[in-house]
């Protein structure tokens, strides 16, 4: 009974009950009634600002609204989640106190359950953690091309504990936030098309240089919302056995890159026959690891910093 009697401070007679119910019981009504009210009064707070928020950047980035709304509601779920656990914790706490319930003795007693739950759930809090700085940050967003943990595909959801994500071949990944190490967006800002074109030795490297910038022009002119700066042969890339690799490169809207990418190559076989030149065989996309990229213009540069700049306002 010793141990029971200094974890429970309960009244042990009626007289003692009824002294409890004319003084404690307003108080622990009035600690319920605090926290129900400070828990509904931090959410509406943090939902106004959020929203706010994300509200004037959309404006100032021009973003879809759809999109800025579900982020803004995504991070806020996380943050109503962690506000309603801190404080709902502050409640239970007092009402304990309250009881008559000696708190710090329940958690001694408690304290090895608390250390093997808090072990089990260390990779959930840190996909959260993870996962709250993710959105924060815009790192990415439902909608762009992504490679995360070795799997690139188009983000389809983002919340604080995974990603989902669904590849070229249509199957889903579901990727928890703390296994993203270092996350790659295909689609942000700008996006560049690099091509490698072979040509090979027998043909005249000037009229292929300048059959290949036709091309890009006449692709130019039919898409000028999605061209920064027009594709153009930058140079020689180099030498191989057979042929000579000519680098076309150019600065698109995000996630273009890939459709301008394959009208290039596809117009210029076609004026390469028209014109009886030959290609040579294999074509080739850059992928740009362990190598600067290319400057093209300063128009892309410049769509980049812009985009950087929205970001952080």
């Amino acid at each position: 009974m010793g141990a029971m009697d200094a974890l429970f401070l309960v009244p042990s007679s009626w007289a003692e009950w009824k002294v409890w119910f004319r003084d404690g019981m307003p108080q622990l009504a009035g600690i319920v009634i605090g926290v129900a009210l400070l828990v509904l009064i931090l959410r509406t707070v943090i939902s106004r600002v959020l929203h706010g928020a994300f509200a004037r950047a959309a404006g100032l980035r021009r973003d879809n609204a759809e999109s800025v709304e579900r982020r803004a509601d995504t991070l806020l779920s996380t943050l109503n989640w962690f506000v309603t656990i801190v404080v709902v914790f502050i409640g239970v706490a007092l009402a304990l106190d309250n009881l008559g319930l000696n708190v710090s003795a329940l958690v001694a007693s408690v304290g090895i359950a608390g250390v093997a739950l808090g072990l089990g759930a260390q990779t959930l809090i840190k996909d959260v953690i993870n996962g709250t700085f993710i959105l924060i940050e815009d790192q990415y967003r439902v909608g762009d091309t992504v490679t995360l943990a070795n799997v690139t595909g188009t983000v389809e959801d983002i919340n604080p504990r995974r990603t989902v994500l669904r590849d070229g071949n249509g199957a889903v990944h579901v990727i928890p936030n703390s296994a993203i190490t270092v996350a790659t967006n295909l689609t942000q800002g700008f996006s560049r098309v690099s091509i490698d074109v072979p040509v090979p030795y027998e043909t005249n490297i000037e009229q292929a240089i300048a059959a290949i910038d036709e091309v890009c022009e006449a692709v130019a002119r039919e898409r000028p919302q999605d061209i920064l700066s027009q594709p153009r042969v930058l140079r020689v890339e180099g030498f191989r056995e057979n042929d000579v690799t000519v680098r076309v490169a150019g600065d698109v809207r995000a996630g273009t890159q890939w459709s301008i990418a394959g009208e290039i190559r596809r117009r210029a076989l076609v004026r390469f026959g028209e014109r009886e030149m030959r290609l040579g065989k294999a074509w080739n996309t850059p992928t740009g690891r362990g190598e600067a990229p290319d400057r093209v213009t300063d128009r892309g540069a410049a769509h980049q910093a812009g985009e950087r700049s929205d970001r952080t306002s």
